[in-house]
């Protein structure tokens, strides 16, 4: 590991002026932006988590590619749709919902109470108390629709309903800009429903809390108060919604309390009961797991209320319970990933997994190490877990030729255009087309081997690589598309950034132990390989790289981080290694800040490809990242602007984005964030590390950045002891899930 000298200062970036000002209107932000790239502070239910880029909002509609008659976003919709066709049905077959406004009873009023005593202090109620497990039975096939035509796109609110909004929005002094946004997010009467209820608003992407106050008092006058119903029950699905941009599937009862205490809510209790009564949210109970060596501590308050009843009696303990509160989308979809899983590892019988371990065996011993543990664990079982870096790849590409070879209908989805490339190359020319995807090409439709007549997609083996960038809803899709007697592969590196959306499901799955898990023994190459891997584990080991593939460049401010930044791309690593600076990623923590993506973008525009920007501030030729849905980042290069939009080569894809939609879905894209890097490689990486973005460093943060060049990583180095701190002390931040609940009690531990 190579270390030059500081150079000279350099001139800093442009400033950050994007965020929203508070009390004023509302300006809604890009998909792909949150507050902790922003440098804005975090939601109040929890810090935004390593899912930093998925947006808070609704994907903006995707652009039809030149030559589709239909988007890949209006196909992926229409899939979205049929999972909560799907997921509908199986809540409407349980109890029935409870109507709006009306009293609760039952477990609900049981969990309500519940969620009240927790915030008090006082007993919980017998809600708490562990019901009898339910006997294991195998999980019944959903029923399954053949796959709904795609439409043309997004419908677009009509004209008049826009007009209606902007009026309303101009009265209570909200910008214009957002009368599109709310007609069609709110629908039909949108201008009714918000003069009705003014912290609507709040469901519009980037709308705040504070901008949502000010659109009230505006309309209401005296009438409005931090006390109104209305105001609790909107403020209760706006945390959870960012809780969801964090990465969180569901927040405690007492965190969501208390982030509505903040935010001057009186009765946080009464506010979420509202939300709950209206079908706004729904609550849970989970029981605790026990730790080893014992049962699971009480809280502290149930302990003190308990001695304080004169009922601490060892044969009255009950067993600690969190009470959960979250939206809808996400419960449902949860709980149809936790179906689908176990449907799959019941399914296949033990004759079926006895043959096919027989069938699978020569070419099981025809391969070496974990590779063969693969073949055997897939042959005999529906789901499998295979965790290793980016050489491990080649471990599932084997395992789909050998079951290819076998007869099997076999397909394998990466996260990425660029991920798809790199596994077709362990395929190589002769495979058959299909075989290497994306995963959303084959939710919806344009990538892939297709549906057969019931809707499920016609495989019999799937792998599923860059597991760990698998949202809770994307993954629900994935298992309600396969049919009975399928095998399931998720494949992926543990210790890398986890999905933009919410939920951690390869991080549960791996937990919950309910299948076989097959870690590989194949390492990543080189110097950058040997780093990496030693950051996986916690250290920030020196090594030895004497082809200089990793370079540490020390830098005083972010004056000087830009500078040798752009320097490093269009200098230093083409003339030194060889790498042309279209194949250097620029990598930095957020896009906000002295030295975030705009700076660094902007300067390196200014040296690489200099012009007006005209075009939206883009010219022919600039790098863009293109974010056609949040949490998903697609590279590419502007080619030329007309009045059909944009047009960009995104990959070898043609794309054109409308002149609406550059702003929110088009950046310039020398510099990315590590979340929207994850995923993707390039020969060679420039990770830009500022002095001022220190707190947004952890280990799976510098475990993705880190890896992303193949041949060489420069280390801008301003953050001084953070950078081995990081490492060895910060892991991941936890994410509050249902999954490993849902999964355990349909099927139990594998050990």
């Amino acid at each position: 590991m190579s270390t030059e000298p500081a150079a000279a200062e350099g001139h800093p970036g442009p400033a950050d002026t994007d965020a929203p000002r508070a009390g004023q209107g509302a300006e809604a932000t890009g998909p792909e932006e949150t507050a902790a790239e922003e440098g804005a502070g975090a939601p109040d239910p929890a810090d935004t988590d390593d899912g930093a880029d998925a947006g808070a909002g609704a994907p903006a509609a995707e652009p039809t590619a030149e030559g589709e008659g239909v988007s890949e976003a209006a196909a992926e919709i229409a899939a979205q749709r049929e999972l909560q066709e799907r997921i509908a049905q199986r809540k409407a077959a349980k109890e029935g919902p409870i109507a709006a406004g009306g009293k609760l009873s039952g477990t609900a009023a049981d969990l309500l109470a519940a969620v009240r005593a927790v915030e008090s202090g006082e007993r919980p109620a017998a809600v708490f108390s562990e019901p009898a497990p339910a006997p294991r039975k195998v999980v019944a096939e959903p029923v399954r629709r053949a796959p709904a035509a795609a439409p043309a796109g997004p419908a677009e609110p009509a004209a008049e309903a826009v007009d209606a909004v902007r009026a309303l929005l101009a009265e209570g002094g909200a910008p214009a800009s957002l009368a599109a946004p709310a007609a069609a997010t709110l629908g039909e009467g949108a201008d009714s429903a918000l003069r009705d209820d003014p912290w609507q608003l709040l469901r519009i992407p980037g709308v705040r809390p504070e901008q949502a106050d000010g659109f009230a008092r505006a309309l209401l006058g005296a009438e409005c108060g931090p006390d109104d119903e209305r105001r609790g029950r909107a403020l209760t699905v706006w945390l959870l919604e960012q809780a969801a941009v964090a990465g969180h599937t569901a927040l405690d009862a007492p965190l969501l309390a208390e982030a509505l205490g903040k935010r001057a809510v009186p009765d946080p209790g009464e506010a979420v009961q509202s939300a709950i009564a209206e079908g706004d949210a729904l609550v849970f109970q989970d029981a605790l797991e026990e730790p080893p060596g014992g049962p699971a501590r009480a809280p502290e308050s149930t302990q003190e209320t308990a001695a304080q009843d004169g009922s601490q009696d060892g044969d009255e303990a009950e067993r600690p319970v969190r009470v959960l509160v979250g939206l809808e989308r996400y419960a449902l979809a949860e709980e149809s990933l936790a179906d689908g899983l176990a449907r799959l590892v019941n399914s296949l019988s033990k004759d079926d997994s006895s043959q096919a371990l027989a069938d699978w065996e020569p070419a099981a011993a025809a391969a070496a190490g974990s590779t063969a543990e693969l073949i055997r664990a897939a042959a005999g079982h529906g789901l499998v877990l295979h965790t290793g870096a980016e050489a491990a790849r080649a471990e599932p590409a084997a395992l789909v030729q050998a079951a290819a070879r076998l007869g099997l209908r076999v397909c394998a989805a990466a996260h990425s255009v660029d991920g798809r490339r790199r596994l077709a190359e362990h395929f190589g020319p002769g495979a058959p087309e299909g075989t290497a995807v994306t995963v959303s090409g084959l939710l919806s439709g344009t990538e892939g081997p297709g549906r057969d007549r019931d809707g499920a997609l016609a495989v019999d083996l799937l792998v599923v690589l860059d597991a760990p960038q698998l949202d809770v809803e994307t993954a629900a899709m994935l298992a309600e598309s396969l049919p009975d007697g399928a095998r399931l592969v998720l494949s992926g590196d543990p210790s890398a950034l986890w999905s933009a959306g919410p939920g951690r499901v390869f991080a549960d799955l791996l937990a919950a132990r309910v299948c076989p898990q097959i870690a590989s023994r194949t390492p990543d190459p080189g110097p950058v390989g040997e780093l990496v891997s030693g950051i996986g584990a916690g250290e920030l080991n020196e090594v030895a790289a004497p082809g200089k593939e990793v370079v540490i460049v020390p830098v005083r401010d972010a004056a000087e981080a830009i500078h040798r930044a752009v320097q490093l791309v269009a200098d230093s690593v083409p003339r030194a290694i060889g790498v042309p600076s279209e194949q250097t990623q620029v990598i930095t923590p957020g896009h906000g800040g002295a030295a975030g993506t705009r700076a660094l973008n902007a300067a390196l525009k200014e040296r690489l490809n200099p012009g007006p920007g005209r075009f939206g501030g883009f010219d022919p030729g600039d790098r863009i990242a293109y974010v056609p849905a949040p949490g998903r980042t697609v590279p590419g290069r502007v080619v030329r602007a007309d009045a059909d939009g944009l047009h960009l080569d995104c990959a070898g894809t043609p794309v054109v984005v409308p002149q609406d939609a550059v702003e929110r879905t088009v950046r310039h894209g020398w510099a990315l964030t590590a979340h929207q890097a994850v995923g993707l490689r390039w020969p060679a990486a420039v990770v830009v590390l500022p002095g001022d973005a220190t707190q947004a460093l952890s280990r799976p943060w510098v475990y993705t950045a880190f890896g992303r060049g193949e041949r060489h990583l420069s280390v801008v180095h301003g953050a001084d002891t953070a950078l081995p701190r990081a490492v060895a002390e910060v892991p991941a931040k936890p994410r509050t899930t249902r999954l490993q609940t849902l999964l355990r009690a349909q099927v139990p531990p594998t050990q």
